[in-house]
């Protein structure tokens, strides 16, 4: 420690503005059952809170007495752990309380540290506040406490200026609009220093959540000190404190409060504490650190600032659907089954929820028979995939996934959810503010109560407590309940580790990380096996209840086959994810458990299965989608045309660009040309093993000369120019070929989407702003395939030796003259790494720049910027504007041994 805190350790306390203005120090912190303890001499805690009463700048100030209670409340394995470091809007200093967190900190420091007890704080605080004219509020406690209180104050304190009490039932503050209008009424009351006497834990979380709306600069998390002021309740000898035995002392006073902390909590407290302690040292207190997100945001945007000096507010949507080339904010995905009646509301609060952000809709219908795929197709930018059969809840999520083109963020919702304002951005900014992979929003029934959605990792213990309690005993202890039933869990923020899979927003990274959905379960603890292996992967799941949707819980009905398909899923999650012990044991006491309910059909039914009676098939499962007829031989109705493909030793990926066209190539109803230039590999060789493509060899590697030779041997209209390493589908090149035939058509290209799986997140943040740049879907470059017919050809009669190739073709069409069709998309797998990006950049900035000035790409940083709609947008457009800037000013330099050409080699090696 410094000399600073030497001098405030050898000193009494005599604040000074010298002392406050001093440097911070660095200030010692633990980690103690998983909490994080700032730990303070007596006199440093007290300069430091009385600090943050004359620093406008900062946070308001949460200061917390770390106690057992609080390990078992905020630390390893509890309900609200890492909730108060989550909060952007207060700083928090948790002080050192507790006999057996002292020992441990002496324990893992080799110093003695101070008990700092709000009780013992509080006078001190109450002295310095008195002489600096600080006015003080008083939140929690009875209207008896306080008047108790008055009258002390009057007699021993009569300067010190109160500005108001405030005793609120606790029941209400369950209502978030009580609680913000008692944060308003503190804040026009004008305290400066707030003390809270809630109880733990539902003090820090009030803090958390509104304690910035008070206009504090202090508050003090100090449970039952208004009593010890009050003289309602009296404070242990100091003989007993010094034994620290004070928690015996305060169960005999008040044995029925206080028997389930110290007797039930207070040990299972102690082996967290004992399991999950450390130490170290942090220059920025407990939840004084930006959010990184913040910080990183609040960077980007003075970085584009200053760059473009542009930077324009997101505008609101107009409750358009994204198109599914292109990539939004949020991919929304539904499976629907016979919901006619749910589509159109659920529709129109998805519409307004697209202001300020942009929204994709993609649905996967397990074939509903009741006017639900026609009641979808009336809204025409919305993604219908028709499965052709039930594959069940995660079959028909990975369908939708599969056909969603480019997207990011995912929110899965059931289709009989109404959607409340603002709920899809609360979600989102859950995610940023607690770095978490999933984000789940608070559910209501229709009557407006709180549905129960949050859950608990199954165990035998839980399933045993289910068994023998089902929804009685709700109080029952954590580890006998599958189900949260805490009201207080409904009311803040936390991580959990899963809920009900009815809304679950997804952040990218847990897509690329976790992969498909289950399909085994069908219906039914799929969602179970998502979370757990979300969490596995290290990502955080938090539930948000500023976030609120309506669930009518009609979706799945709960016929007598459900039920039992509930309890047999339930067993096969438990034979997934551990041993046969466990999932035969996991059967038993489900089996037990349906016995006893068995005057119920349903539970009688799952019986039977459990026991082996029923067959496991016999319950509900995916139905096999038709298998189509075997393909015909393609045949002259394939549209005519020819698909031309220029080759530099493209050995690596060719075959796989090839293998979609062999068919069609073999029969002749197309025509297939691979112009191999310069290659010093196979090639050449490989193209000709596919019979009916015709194979140039050209020894010079020019894509030009390329292009140009192929063209001058090819004998069909229209043509499709396609990368060696792009792959496209029969019925893309179908489509496109179906169009250019048409009367006056010239240009077109398919649709086409990124691969980005592998690619480190850089390269991922640079496509995802890619593809919300709208001329993206407007031109006929970025595809690596573009396509023109006999009338568009004849505006070039060769191509420019440019680089650019698309570029140059794309600058001969106007607006209307070239398509984007809405076809499979192409494949354009991306660099792995930032590297083989640069390389890529510069190739196609020096192809841009030797066009003419006329016929330069039309994309900047500007359109990048303006299609900032969100902080997720926000950063993606700052790494986008740092690469291409980079790729801009550095577009004469090769970044390839010798010179020549930038060949991005991490995406042809990489597999998928």
């Amino acid at each position: 420690m410094n000399d600073w805190l030497d001098l405030a350790r050898s000193t009494q306390f005599a604040p000074s503005s010298a002392v406050f203005t001093a440097p911070e120090p660095e200030a010692a912190r633990a980690i103690l059952g998983g909490a994080y303890v700032d730990l303070r001499w007596f006199d440093e805690a007290v300069l430091e809170i009385m600090a943050a009463t004359r620093d406008p700048r900062r946070n308001p100030l949460g200061v917390v007495s770390a106690n057992l209670d609080h390990v078992m409340h905020f630390g390893e394995g509890s309900r609200w752990r890492g909730t108060l470091n989550s909060s952007t809007s207060i700083d928090w200093l948790t002080l050192l309380d507790g006999a057996p967190l002292r020992a441990k900190a002496t324990a893992l420091t080799g110093q003695q540290w101070p008990r700092l007890a709000g009780s013992d704080l509080i006078n001190p605080l109450l002295d310095e506040a008195e002489k600096a004219g600080l006015c003080i509020g008083f939140l929690g406690g009875t209207e008896a406490t306080h008047s108790l209180l008055k009258e002390q104050f009057a007699r021993n304190r009569p300067n010190l200026r109160v500005s108001g009490w405030w005793a609120p039932d606790r029941g209400s503050l369950v209502d978030p609009a009580v609680s913000e209008q008692l944060a308003r009424d503190v804040a026009r009351s004008g305290t400066d220093m707030l003390v809270v006497g809630l109880g733990k834990p539902r003090q820090e979380l009030w803090i958390a959540q509104y304690g910035a709306l008070t206009g504090a600069s202090v508050l003090l998390a100090f449970g039952a000190v208004v009593d010890f002021l009050a003289g309602r309740i009296q404070r242990a000898p100091q003989p007993v404190v010094d034994a620290g035995m004070e928690w015996a002392w305060r169960l005999a006073l008040e044995p029925k409060r206080l028997a389930k902390r110290y007797l039930v909590q207070g040990p299972e407290a102690f082996i967290r504490m004992n399991r999950h302690s450390s130490v170290g040292s942090s220059t920025v207190r407990a939840g004084a650190t930006r959010n990184p997100f913040t910080a990183r945001a609040q960077e980007v945007a003075a970085a584009i600032g200053t760059a473009l000096d542009q930077v324009s507010e997101p505008v609101p949507g107009d409750g358009r659907f994204m198109p599914p080339d292109m990539l939004a904010d949020v991919t929304v995905v539904l499976v629907t089954y016979n919901n006619v009646d749910d589509i159109d509301p659920l529709f129109s609060g998805l519409r307004e929820e697209t202001a300020g952000q942009s929204l994709k809709v993609v649905i996967a219908d397990n074939g509903s028979v009741d006017g639900t795929v026609e009641r979808i197709a009336a809204h025409a930018d919305v993604v219908l995939v028709k499965t052709g059969a039930n594959l069940g809840y995660a079959g028909g999520i990975n369908v939708a996934l599969a056909e969603a083109g480019p997207c990011h963020d995912v929110l899965v919702l059931n289709p009989d959810l109404r959607i409340s304002p603002g709920a899809i951005k609360t979600l989102r900014s859950r995610l940023i503010t607690s770095s978490a992979g999933i984000a789940v929003p608070k559910l209501l029934d229709t009557d407006g109560t709180t549905y129960t959605s949050l859950r608990r990792e199954p165990s035998l213990a839980k399933s045993m407590g289910d068994a023998v309690f089902g929804s009685k005993a709700p109080g029952r202890p954590d580890w006998l309940s599958e189900i949260d039933y805490n009201t207080e869990s409904y009311q803040y923020p936390h991580p959990i580790e899963w809920a009900t899979g009815a809304a679950l927003l997804v952040s990218g990274e847990v897509l690329a990380d976790v992969g498909e959905w289950d399909e085994q379960y069908f219906l039914y603890s799929e969602e179970t096996d998502y979370f757990r292996r979300a969490r596995y992967h290290g990502h955080a799941i938090w539930f948000e209840p500023a976030a609120t949707m309506v669930h009518s819980r009609g979706g799945s009905g709960a016929s007598a086959d459900l039920v039992a398909l509930m309890a047999v899923n339930r067993v096969r999650y438990a034979a997934a994810h551990h041993s046969r012990g466990y999932a035969a044991l996991a059967r038993t006491i489900g089996a037990t458990a349906e016995l006893a309910r068995a005057y119920k059909p349903g539970n009688r039914k799952a019986f039977l299965a459990l026991a082996g009676v029923h067959p496991w098939t016999k319950l509900p499962q995916a139905t096999p989608a038709p298998v189509p007829e075997p393909a015909a031989a393609p045949t002259t109705d394939f549209p005519s045309g020819a698909v031309i493909i220029p080759a530099h030793n493209e050995s690596a990926v060719l075959a796989r660009t090839l293998q979609p066209l062999a068919a069609l190539a073999a029969s002749g109803a197309i025509e297939v040309i691979v112009a191999c230039n310069g290659c010093t590999d196979d090639t050449a060789a490989i193209a000709a093993g596919f019979p009916g493509v015709t194979v140039l060899d050209l020894k010079e590697p020019s894509k030009t000369a390329a292009l140009n030779a192929a063209d001058a041997v090819c004998s069909r209209w229209p043509r499709l120019y396609l990368d060696a390493d792009i792959e496209i589908t029969p019925e893309a090149v179908a489509q496109v070929f179906e169009h250019l035939a048409g009367p006056g058509a010239l240009a077109a290209r398919p649709a086409f989407r990124y691969e980005t799986t592998g690619s480190d997140p850089l390269v991922q943040a640079y496509y995802r702003a890619r593809m919300r740049i709208p001329a993206m879907n407007e031109h006929l470059w970025g595809a690596g395939a573009y396509a023109v017919s006999a009338a568009g050809h004849a505006r070039f009669p060769q191509f420019s030796p440019a680089t650019a190739d698309d570029v140059f073709v794309d600058s001969l069409f106007g607006a209307g003259e070239k398509a984007v069709l809405h076809t499979d998309p192409v494949v354009v797998r991306v660099p792995q790494n930032t590297r083989d990006l640069h390389k890529t950049l510069r190739r196609i900035y020096r192809g841009n720049h030797e066009l003419q000035a006329g016929t330069k790409q039309p994309t900047g940083l500007g359109p990048v910027v303006r299609s900032i709609s969100g902080p997720h947008a926000l950063v993606d457009a700052g790494v986008y504007a740092s690469l291409a800037v980079s790729g801009k000013v550095r577009k004469g330099k090769s970044l390839t041994t010798g010179g020549g050409w930038d060949r991005d080699a991490s995406s042809r090696n990489h597999q998928v």
